[in-house]
């Protein structure tokens, strides 16, 4: 049997070495940890013009990850930009992911949200964000995240508690979209972990499972519940 591929999307890069021309990229982690749960993962660059192709590109792929990166453009969730910590809006990055998660969950695919990722999925259901939290406490800090036992999370990581979820966020999910669920959130109330009862196996961390992936075994239990799914 082939093994199931995993479509990522890619990021506009300043710089690569041993390329011609501006690059465009994904970390290596995300791939990593796809690989290392028996998938392969792909990349599909945030070209505009492919937005129409997607739903047609989803037909041949079994899974999908959407990854950490810059804020959502928050007009896309109905607000002006209020906050000054606002970075990274890049417009190709929100059409192509946005257009994946529709397109995702059309044909019922696997998928797991990362970050900004998480965020994506909100606002693609119709929710919203918080412009800026601060970078106190969520911006590069490891945090124990209280998840609903009877969770699709808990279930894959096989525990409740997962003590080691690292965070590099500014931002977190203000309303909730109606079709998505709460299922895990750190002591300070932010939401960080929810869940999309409806679908085959969509799950949404706030935090960056692949970050430690490769030497804790709760996070890259994430990535081969996700393969497990296709």
């Amino acid at each position: 049997m082939a093994a199931p591929l995993v479509l990522i999307v890619g990021r506009l890069a300043d710089e690569a070495k041993g390329v011609r021309g501006e690059p465009f990229a994904v970390g290596r982690r995300y791939f990593e940890a796809v690989a290392r749960a028996g998938g392969v993962p792909l990349m599909l660059p945030p070209i505009t013009s492919l937005a129409n192709e997607v739903p047609t590109l989803l037909d041949r792929v079994d899974a999908v990850v959407l990854h950490g990166g810059g804020d959502v453009d928050p007009r896309r969730y109905g607000q002006q930009p209020t906050a000054e910590q606002l970075y990274g809006v890049v417009h190709e990055h929100d059409e192509i992911e946005l257009a994946v998660v529709h397109a995702a969950l059309q044909h019922d695919l696997p998928m797991l949200a990362i970050c900004r990722g998480l965020q994506v999925l909100n606002v693609a259901l119709g929710g919203s964000l918080q412009q800026d939290i601060g970078t106190e406490s969520h911006w590069f800090a490891y945090h124990e995240v209280t998840l609903d036992p009877a969770s699709r999370i808990a279930e894959a990581v096989g525990t409740a508690a997962p003590r080691a979820c690292h965070c590099v966020h500014h931002q977190a999910l203000d309303r909730v979209a109606a079709d998505l669920q709460v299922v895990g959130r750190t002591a300070d109330g932010i939401v960080h972990a929810c869940e999309l009862p409806a679908a085959r196996w969509v799950v949404a961390t706030q935090w960056h499972p692949e970050d430690s992936a490769a030497t804790d075994p709760e996070q890259q239990a994430l990535f081969d519940a996700l393969l497990r799914h296709c």
